[in-house]
């Protein structure tokens, strides 16, 4: 059992979110590419990343951030060649730093050719690929996931005289997931990439992607039986690839996705995620404390994706009316910083005023909540974002490597660049870039290192029990990981104002704690209580130190050899 559980390597890891295009550009065309990302992977590796996770790089008319795809089964010629991408994953992999990649498998691009076949010929077995109906469906203005952009989820096509259903944009056609061939082909996607050396895939939408809405004659079908049969192909072709899902719902809704552990291992806390937004901006924990409260229970193999920012707007759709005008009104005051009506199109950075004491919390929650972290490219150095940009393209300008010319992304001029870069105002590339902050110890992008490096020394986070308690003080989230026989208590105070912690520890039976993020002396428990102050905005990472017998036997001593050398395999394992 102890090796299977060191297996799960996702457990420690710590994941870095990007895209190819937006990262380094090798070749001076002002679009990123894999030779350029290739380059950069030192830099991650330094940071401590152990897992790199790809947004779609396929080919694609990019109407949609590479989410409308042309071919499953290649590169993007503007982002290099299969070659590159072999290329690239083999240096990861010396580096030690694993790989997933989208799995974008709801719909396709209505300019892929499986699209166009099936529009053009009604006899085509790629017709049954996608979902028609000869009447516009009454309900085709329901249930669209882009309201105030999108009109409807049934389309007209003129060459197929039918509507076909897209959950998403009208270029972007759903998938008939219900036909056996769909299937077959999703499998062979999930094969090719897994014998190129990936670690396993994001899932889109995953929620979406199950879904049997406007298919005729699957009712009594199961529709999280496909999760059991993904799970299990993903399996038998690599046994440690995982599956990361993004499936926005309420906590009593997710279970089905982990299954016993048999179905996905990963799915982002979008629930816990809204709730840390909700207390940040109100600088009270409870939004925290109830929502972890309220998550349920998932199988010892599977794991929550942590996240603050991502590709994305913002989601604050899960939160009361009350609570979401609470965080626009804090994060988003202006109508052009939301979107859809439940989201903000900021970075976290801009977010939080620029406060670097609020930004250093917000990571320090990030690392040290029950889960696996995930981070979105240019978070670690406080990038922000271009409000002129359409929708989420906001938070998807060029990386910002330095006060150079275009921010050392391309040699490119402006207009040939895939998307300006930030250069006007305090986030500009000139102010917040890598090169600079390299050079500052007390920088953003040092803090996350050391917070990295933390939080992969501290296994009982991602792999252990978890447990709120009482700091006597509304303002302060205190939470305790275990797992082991090592125990880490994490303080937030989510106020600018200086709060005092009272904790009773006297369950845990320690007479002192060390504190991770700072050489301080350790600081003593007196009779199971610990007193503390934290400053406005202030957070503590501690490690239980348990009193030592004045005479140890020599069974207590080999257990506590035994132990170390369990803890040690466990880090080892993790970190692989």
């Amino acid at each position: 059992m102890e090796d299977l559980v060191l297996d799960l390597w996702y457990k420690n890891a710590v994941i870095y979110c990007l895209d190819v295009d937006t990262f380094q550009d090798s070749n001076g065309d002002g679009i990123g590419d894999f030779a350029g990302l290739a380059d950069r992977l030192t830099y991650l590796a330094g940071i401590g990343v152990t897992c790199v996770w790809l947004l779609p790089f396929y080919p694609t008319p990019d109407r949609d951030n590479g989410y409308d795809i042309t071919d499953f089964y290649n590169v993007a010629p503007t982002l290099g060649t299969l070659g590159d991408f072999v290329d690239f994953s083999h240096r990861a992999e010396d580096l030690g730093i694993r790989v997933i990649v989208d799995l974008v498998v709801n719909h396709t691009s209505i300019e892929h050719p499986w699209f166009q076949a099936a529009r053009r010929d009604p006899t085509s077995k790629y017709r049954d690929y996608y979902v028609w109906s000869k009447e516009k469906p009454k309900d085709a203005h329901q249930g669209m996931v882009f309201p105030g952009v999108q009109k409807t989820t049934w389309t007209y096509d003129k060459v197929a005289k039918a509507y076909y259903f897209h959950r998403f944009y009208e270029h972007q056609p759903d998938l008939n997931i219900a036909n056996p061939a769909v299937r077959e082909e999703i499998e062979k996607i999930m094969g090719f990439w897994l014998q190129l050396g990936v670690s396993g895939f994001r899932m889109d939408a995953a929620p979406f992607v199950i879904e049997l809405k406007g298919i005729e004659g699957v009712k009594g079908v199961d529709p999280y039986s496909y999760l059991d049969e993904m799970r299990t192909f993903l399996s038998w072709r690599r046994s440690d690839a995982i599956m990361l899902a993004e499936a926005n719902l309420e906590p009593k809704a997710v279970t089905t996705y982990f299954g016993d552990g048999h179905r996905l291992q990963m799915l982002f806390n979008f629930w816990l995620n809204q709730h840390l937004f909700l207390a940040l901006a109100t600088e009270n924990a409870d939004p925290i404390e109830k929502a972890l409260k309220e998550l349920p229970p998932i199988p010892e193999s599977c794991q929550w994706g942590n996240f603050l920012r991502n590709h994305d707007e913002i989601d604050l759709g899960r939160l009361t009316e009350e609570e979401r005008a609470a965080v626009f009104a804090e994060m988003g005051p202006e109508p052009e910083m939301q979107l859809y009506g439940r989201g903000i199109r900021r970075r976290l950075a801009t977010m939080l005023g620029g406060d670097s004491r609020r930004l250093e919390l917000a990571y320090s929650l990030m690392f040290s909540l029950p889960g696996t972290p995930v981070l979105w490219y240019g978070e670690e150095i406080g990038m922000g974002e271009d409000l002129s940009l359409k929708e989420r393209n906001t938070v998807r300008t060029p990386m910002q490597w330095s006060g150079e010319e275009y921010g050392g992304f391309s040699t490119a001029p402006p207009e040939q660049q895939i998307r300006p870069i930030v250069h006007e105002g305090g986030f500009a590339y000139q102010h917040v870039n890598v090169a600079d902050q390299r050079r500052d110890p007390g920088s953003l992008l040092n803090v996350i290192e050391r917070l990295v490096r933390t939080r992969k020394e501290s296994p009982e986070i991602g792999w252990g029990a978890w447990r709120l308690l009482d700091a006597k003080a509304p303002t302060v989230l205190a939470h305790c990981c275990e797992w082991r026989g090592q125990s880490l208590l994490a303080l937030h105070n989510l106020s600018r104002e200086p709060a005092m912690v009272t904790l009773d520890l006297t369950q845990y039976q320690c007479d002192h704690l060390i504190d991770l993020l700072d050489d301080q002396q350790p600081s003593p428990v007196q009779e199971g209580c610990f007193e503390t102050r934290l400053p406005g905005y202030g957070y503590r990472w501690y490690r239980l130190g348990r009193p030592v017998a004045a005479s140890t036997t020599s069974q207590d001593a080999d257990t506590a050899r035994s132990n170390g050398k369990v803890a040690r395999r466990a880090k080892a394992g993790a970190a692989r």
